[in-house]
This record gives C-alpha cells, sequence and structure tokens, in this order.
C-alpha cells in the first residue's frame, strides 16, 4: 500500500493507493494555523488513522510546495513560508517512524497524470498548476526531472514572455522580482485584471461565469489570461518540447482556456507548427496526492 499526502496551505489530504493504484481511502482536512509542528502532527494522525482503518502499514509520500535545497537540505521555496528553511522530510520521517520521500506539489501532479492520468501514454509530460500560485513539473519516462539545483519546471518564476508595454514590470512577487509569470497566471491575477475593469471583486469562477452570461470585461479578461498562458505554454514547448501539457490547479476547470489555446501557442512557440495536446489533468485536485503516493518505486503491470 502507498500512502500520498498533500500538505498545502489551506488543506492537507491523504490517499492510500494499493499496487494497482486504486483508491482505498482519502482524507481531507484543514491545515492548521500556528507553528510549524501543528501541520506536521495532522501529517502524522492522518497516517495513523488510514493504517489503522486499512490494517495495514504503508510506504508514506509526501507532495508539498517549495523544495529541498541541495545545499542545506532544507525547504526553499515555499509559498508556505512557515516551511521554509525546516527540514521538514526528516522532522516527518522521525515522527512516523520510517522514510519518507518528499517532493514539490507540482512535480507530484505531473507525475500522477503521467502515470495514469491524461498523460500516461506519453514519454514526456509537462504539468501545469494554475491556482493560488504558478507551479509546472517535468515527468520523463515517468521520472521526475528535479534538476540540478532542484528547480526544474519552475515556469511560474520566469518573466512573462512577449510582455506588452502596459504589463512591465510587472506586478510584485513573493520571491521578490517583478513581472513572473505566476503575477500575471493565478488566480488573484485575474480577479486583479476584471477589478481593474469594472472595480468590482470577483473570484476567477465568477468571471468565468460572468464571461457565459455575456459580460464583456469577464470576456475579456478570460482572453487576456489565454493569451499569457499561450505566451508562458510556447517557452516551456521551446524549451522541452514535451508530448502532452496537463493542467491542473484551481483554474484548469474554466472551459474557455482550452479552445483554440494550441493554435494560439503555436504563434509564439519556434516551430512551423505545434500539435503539443493541452489537457485537463483526469485526476483533478486529487493529482497531486496520488503523485506523492507513486513517488515510492513503481510496481510492473505488465
Amino acid at each position: 500500500m502507498r500512502i500520498g499526502i498533500d500538505l498545502g496551505g489551506t488543506k492537507i489530504e491523504a490517499i492510500a493507493l494499493d499496487e494497482a493504484g486504486a483508491t482505498l481511502l482519502r482524507r481531507r482536512v484543514p491545515t492548521p494555523a500556528g507553528d510549524y509542528t501543528r501541520p506536521l502532527s495532522t501529517v502524522a494522525d492522518l497516517v495513523a488513522t488510514a493504517e489503522k482503518e486499512l490494517g495495514q502499514q504503508g510506504t508514506v509520500g509526501v507532495a508539498a510546495p517549495g523544495s529541498i535545497s541541495t545545499r542545506t537540505g532544507l525547504i526553499k521555496n515555499s509559498n508556505s513560508t512557515v516551511l521554509n528553511g525546516k527540514p521538514l522530510d526528516r522532522d516527518l520521517s522521525t515522527l512516523l517512524g520510517r522514510p519518507v520521500r518528499l517532493e514539490n506539489d507540482a512535480n507530484c501532479f505531473a507525475l500522477s497524470e503521467a502515470v495514469d492520468g491524461a498523460g500516461a501514454d506519453a514519454d514526456l509530460v509537462f504539468g501545469v498548476i494554475l491556482g493560488t500560485g504558478v507551479g509546472g513539473g517535468l515527468v520523463i519516462g515517468r521520472k521526475i526531472i528535479v534538476g540540478h539545483n532542484r528547480i526544474a519546471g519552475e515556469w511560474g518564476h520566469n518573466p512573462l514572455p512577449w510582455p506588452h508595454d502596459n504589463e512591465r514590470p510587472g506586478p510584485a512577487c513573493y520571491c521578490g522580482k517583478h513581472g513572473c509569470i505566476e503575477t500575471f497566471l493565478c488566480g488573484a491575477a485575474l480577479s486583479r485584471d476584471y477589478r481593474s475593469r469594472t472595480g468590482k471583486d470577483l473570484t476567477a469562477e465568477e468571471i468565468a461565469l460572468a464571461a457565459d452570461s455575456g459580460d464583456v470585461p469577464a470576456r475579456e479578461c478570460l482572453v487576456l489570461y489565454q493569451d499569457r498562458l499561450a505566451r508562458g505554454l510556447a517557452t516551456i514547448i521551446n524549451v522541452f518540447d514535451p508530448d502532452v501539457i496537463v493542467l491542473g490547479g484551481g483554474l484548469s476547470n474554466i472551459v474557455q482556456f482550452y479552445a483554440g489555446l494550441p493554435a494560439l501557442v503555436g504563434r509564439y512557440a519556434f516551430s512551423d507548427g505545434v500539435d503539443t495536446a493541452i489537457k485537463r489533468a483526469a485526476h483533478g485536485d486529487s493529482s497531486g496526492v496520488r503523485g506523492a503516493a507513486w513517488l515510492w518505486p513503481i510496481v510492473s503491470r505488465g
């Protein structure tokens, strides 16, 4: 049995998978506020409860924002800032009394979709998270590519490509720079664009519904968002040329983004034509936690 944990800023999710990938159990609880230790205790409780209910012990993989620094062994680059500078993998291993495998949440998402999701038939899969932040993960042959500095796939912290004059220098990002792709493609960015046009505050989901109802500013916002997304994805194709790009996160549920997106990406990519498949995640918001479970070796099903 494999147990996966998705340690998010607002929720912690646990899943147990059998050897074939079937879900045995799934639980989701709010992430406790406060110090560093409380989320860890919640993870331990979720694992203990799952194993007691299922009557067996499992391997444990954890998806978390940020990554483990190759220099210090501590978490870096997490937008859940309470985790930064902490030995999260070692602390969880001590708490659970067994080895724990920990990876960036976007990497886990990409692995999940490459193993048995929207990219299951592809060799090179790039997974994209469009939500509170913007993340990415690269999987080749069902193996996560983490890179020399463990930041492979972090396309959200590159500048928005081919910026318009009114997109310079761009909004401030928590990473300390301006104009990162994340600041244009996160959910708050879509709400910000709508507010700048109307003075009204709507969520990304509400903007999509308004656009369907004929709200012109909402439609303009979605068109602009799609163009920015296409610019960002074109650079991914220029560098990695994946077989498939899988979109996840809350904004991936906005169906208006998919129509015409491959053709728009093709306008920006360095090629005479682009037929890269762009798909919605097969496992929805459970992909990250499933990928965490798959961090342990995959048993051949041949």
